[in-house]
Order: structure tokens, then sequence, then C-alpha cells
């Protein structure tokens, strides 16, 4: 199908869906679990672990949201999509909510209809290559061929590129990060592009990590975050603000370890107060239980907390905070108020 039909039908598909699913809050708690999509597998991000169960950064977001509505973060069924099914995943129902690196982009925003709910991730396009293939830059790479994941932001930013700088490549096409990982490894591509947090992802499942190179160049903004569908700006209320939570925890200092001695009796702090419900009617407004923030931040902490577990400098995957650090230190991280 030619990607302007696809659209075309995805579109079509969230016009119905807005008015089909104006409900899902309640959908939810009649299923007694929340439908996650998610990634097919990106350490640090969503993956099955040893034991199967699914953990990463993405993963601790659904479990937040399943923890608001339902009392318990294990009452999830993830549903492992690809860069090509995840919206039509969406717009039909089959998930509740996507949480899997997707970037908030207009024509995903309007044209296909959904709704972006918020960031949990500002990241931006790079490369990887073997050092032994010697290059140091981006632009180096003219007549390289380069795996690039289809169905996603990362062909046209690609594409475009390479035209801005003159220089040409070929593309090997591949449908998931485990499919790209293994051709890339195999030598069937010079380089692989993808979100940076990605690419560093990718590496820490290598046995060799120290043979590759992450490129300096960052060639888009990726503005990564959870989308539902149009039309169900409850359900949507509910997703946004269980983001913010985590979010403003971080910044007024409410962990997973001391949320339940906080949430016990009002203090000082009234937008704490009224985060962890002690007081205000903020839970009701959700149509939530007066402790669902509570709930959210004891299934996994806040958002430093996720972070640093699943992603930061002491992970295999090894990321900084950079642009995801509280605005207090410099990034772009902060929550509107709790009010």
């Amino acid at each position: 199908m030619k990607k302007s039909l696809l659209i075309g039908a995805l579109a079509t598909a969230g016009i119905v869906s807005g008015g089909a699913f104006a409900g899902t809050l309640d959908d939810v708690r009649d299923r007694g679990k929340l439908n996650c999509g998610t990634n097919t597998g990106l350490v640090g991000f969503a993956a099955p672990d040893a034991s199967g169960e699914w953990q990463g950064f993405d993963i601790a977001l659904c479990r937040a949201v399943a923890a608001a509505v339902l009392g318990d973060q294990t009452a999830i069924e993830f549903v492992s999509l690809t860069g090509k099914t995840r919206f039509t995943a969406l717009a039909s129902g089959e998930i509740d909510v996507l949480v899997r690196n997707t970037t908030w982009t207009f024509s995903r925003d309007v044209d296909l209809k959904f709704e972006f709910v918020g960031i949990n991730y500002y990241d931006g396009q790079g490369f990887i290559v073997p050092k032994e293939l010697g290059v140091t830059s981006a632009k180096d790479l003219d007549g390289a061929t380069v795996c690039i994941q289809t169905g996603t932001t990362t062909e046209l930013n690609l594409a475009d590129f390479f035209r801005s700088n003159n220089i040409s490549y070929e593309p090997v096409p591949i449908e998931t990060n485990a499919e790209a990982r293994q051709q890339y490894l195999a030598g069937a591509c010079d380089a692989y592009t993808t979100d940076a947090s990605g690419l560093a992802a990718s590496r820490a499942t290598f046995e060799n990590p120290d043979d590759h190179l992450i490129l300096p160049e960052i060639i888009s903004k990726e503005p990564l975050g959870p989308l539902v569908r149009h039309g169900d700006s409850e359900w949507a209320d509910v997703v946004r603000w269980t983001l913010n939570a985590l979010v403003a925890a971080e910044e007024l200092g409410i962990t997973s370890a001391n949320v339940a001695e906080m949430s016990s009796a009002a203090g000082d702090n009234p937008e704490v107060n009224r985060l962890l419900g002690t007081e205000g009617n903020l839970g009701e407004m959700l149509g939530l239980s007066a402790d669902w923030a509570v709930r959210a931040l004891s299934a996994g902490g806040n958002y430093g907390e996720i972070f640093e577990r699943h992603i930061g400098e002491a992970s295999p995957v090894g990321l900084a905070r950079g642009l995801n650090a509280q605005y207090t230190d410099g990034g772009l991280l902060y929550s509107p108020p709790f009010r």
C-alpha cells in the first residue's frame, strides 16, 4: 500500500475511533487490565528479562498508568509492535495507549488523529558504525549502506541529511530493532541509524560494544512520548497527568522510598499535598481515587528513579540525563502545576 493511502486509511480509522473509543477509562476498568503497545524489544526501554517479564523505561510508564487506574501495576497486557504496525493497533482499539519510543510529529498528531499526551524522552537521530570503518563523522558516509527501520521518521530524516550534504547512500530496510542489530553486526550495512537512545541501547547488547562508535552528529529533533486516540479527552488526561506526576515528583523530592510516608498526612508543601491526595480533589477530577499518584509512584518511583534504573549512566545503556534533566538542572523537563 502506498504511504499516502496508508495515512488516509489510518486517518479514517482515527476519525472513527474518536467516537468508538470515547470511554477508554471505563473499558480498562471493565476489562481489569491495560493494553499497552510497546516495542518488539529494545534493551533499557522495553524488553523481556530472563524470566520473561517486560522491563524498561517505557514499560515503567505503562505500569504507572495501570497502577493509577487499577491499583495494580501488573494488570497489563503488553503488545509488541513494529514501526509499521503500532499506529494501526492504536487506531483499531487493540491497545489503549502506545508507549513505544514514538516521535511526536504534526502529521501523526493531526492527520492520523492521535493525541500525544507529553514527552517522556527528548531525543535525536544519530548513526552507529564499526570503529574499523575509520569514520568519525556522518558526513564521511558518502556511498555507505545504511540500515533503516521502515515506518519511522528516521527514513525521511536520513534522506534529508544526505541530500542537504550532497552525499549518497544505499538504504537497507529492516522491520525491527532485533533485525537491525543482526544485519548491522553481520556487515549487511556500514551504518545503522535510529534515535540516539536506541543506538546506545543496541550497543549495550553487542558482544564487543567498544568496537562500535556512535557518531557525533544528531540530525533531527525526536521528542518521544506516549499517545492515545483523538476524541477521548478523559483518557488522555489520565495518561498525561500520570506522566506529569512522575516528573513533578522528582522535582518535589517524592520517591518510591518516601511516598507512603509523605502521603500518610498533609505536609508543609501544598503542591505535594495536592499531588498525593492529602488535600484537594485532583483524583476526583480525573475520575480516579485520591491516591492515584501515590499508586503510580509506588509502581516504580519518580521519573529520575525510572531513568537511572533502566537507561542511566550506571545502567548497561549508559545514557546521561542531558536534555532529560529537570529544568532546575539545565534540562527541558518540568511538569505543569498540580493545582
